[in-house]
């Protein structure tokens, strides 16, 4: 890819300091909090309510159909071939910073539901498919999680799922020894089994708590 053409992958309700906030938040202490997650200051806590009170209708992210490729060279599109309800999280293998928060988050949260009986299908799709190759993800999506799928594609797909999901990356820095390091977006999407765009699950949520909001949509109560 162009360095010219490497431009962002956060999602556009999430800043770029999104990722830096986050990790902040599990680092340090602060003095609000709200279902169990610390807050550094009053705005945080008022957008993490607000989101968690309202997990549906955001109106600019109208989700919609892609078609890539998986780890194992199979072509995969929104619609879960199993039908079951599908966690998505854009990222890379090789991330340090957000994607060791949210892709973690998100397996428990499948752990979870799997542990009362609801099986969900976490997805990855990266944001960095010069390294995020068919068999690098072959390797790297079963250590987040033995049931998820990596997907990756040439530019002309990756852009058109980025856009669906109102999903932009940027190269912050070249690492002299792991190369592009991204900052991209934060937020898991939630999508029923027809690939459908169900509400937005923030990281700094509990699995607890996703599992809880997860839980409502695939009951069919949200």
């Amino acid at each position: 890819m162009a360095q010219g053409k490497r431009v962002t992958a956060m999602n556009r309700y999430a800043p770029a300091s999104v990722a830096l906030a986050v990790a902040t938040l599990f680092a340090a202490g602060g003095s609000l909090a709200h279902n169990g997650v610390v807050h550094e200051t009053p705005e945080e806590a008022r957008q993490h309510r607000a989101l968690d009170e309202n997990t549906s209708g955001f109106p600019n992210i109208k989700g919609g159909d892609f078609r890539l490729v998986d780890q194992t060279g199979a072509i995969r599109t929104s619609q879960d071939p199993d039908g079951r309800f599908q966690l998505l999280f854009f990222g890379y293998a090789t991330c340090k910073a957000i994607c060791s928060v949210a892709l973690p988050r998100m397996a428990e949260a499948v752990e979870h539901l799997e542990s009362n009986g609801l099986i969900v299908t976490p997805v990855m799709i990266t944001v960095d498919p010069e390294r995020d190759t068919v068999k690098n993800l072959a390797s790297a999506v079963p250590k987040i999680h033995p049931r998820m799928i990596g997907l990756t594609g040439d530019e002309k797909a990756l852009e058109e799922a980025y856009k669906a999901f109102q999903v932009e990356r940027k190269v912050v820095f070249e690492h002299p020894e792991h190369g592009a390091v991204y900052a991209h977006g934060s937020f898991i999407y939630l999508l029923s089994p027809d690939g459908n765009f169900k509400t937005l699950l923030p990281p700094i949520l509990s699995s607890e708590r996703m599992t809880e909001l997860v839980r409502a949509y695939v009951n069919g109560k949200k």
